[in-house]
C-alpha cells in the first residue's frame, strides 16, 4: 500500500470519527436541540449574559423554513466546492500541460542529433 493511500485511509478514518463519536458518546444528549449551528448557540449566549441585548442589524433575508435555510447552505456550499475543484484541477491541468510540451520540447531537440 503506497504512502499515499495509507494517509488518505487514515483521514477517512479521523473523518468518519468525528462525525460518528458526538453521536456515539451522547454529547448533547441533555440540551433539548444538541446539535444546532453556531449561530444558535452565540444567540442563546448572548441572551444569557445581556438580557436587553439588541442586534445591530437583521438579516438581509430569512428562510421561510429551516429546511430551506439548509437548502441554501448545501448549495453554497456546492458551489464553494464546485469553485475550489475547478481551481485545483486547472492548476493541474496547466502544470501538467507545461510538463508535456517541456517533454515534448526535450524529445525534439534530441532527434535530430541522433539522426545525424
Amino acid at each position: 500500500m503506497s504512502r499515499n493511500t495509507k494517509i488518505n485511509l487514515l483521514l477517512l478514518l479521523v473523518v468518519a470519527a468525528l462525525a460518528v463519536l458526538p453521536l456515539a458518546l451522547g454529547l448533547g444528549d441533555h440540551k433539548e436541540e444538541p446539535f444546532t449551528g453556531a449561530d444558535g448557540e452565540a444567540e442563546t449566549a448572548i441572551t444569557e449574559i445581556e438580557p436587553d441585548y439588541e442586534p445591530w442589524f437583521s438579516p438581509l433575508y430569512e428562510p421561510p423554513s429551516g429546511e430551506i435555510e439548509s437548502a441554501l447552505f448545501s448549495l453554497q456550499a456546492a458551489l464553494g466546492a464546485g469553485v475550489l475543484a475547478y481551481y485545483f484541477g486547472l492548476h493541474r491541468g496547466r502544470k501538467q500541460g507545461e510538463q508535456r510540451a517541456l517533454e515534448r520540447d526535450c524529445a525534439t531537440e534530441e532527434s535530430p542529433a541522433e539522426r545525424s
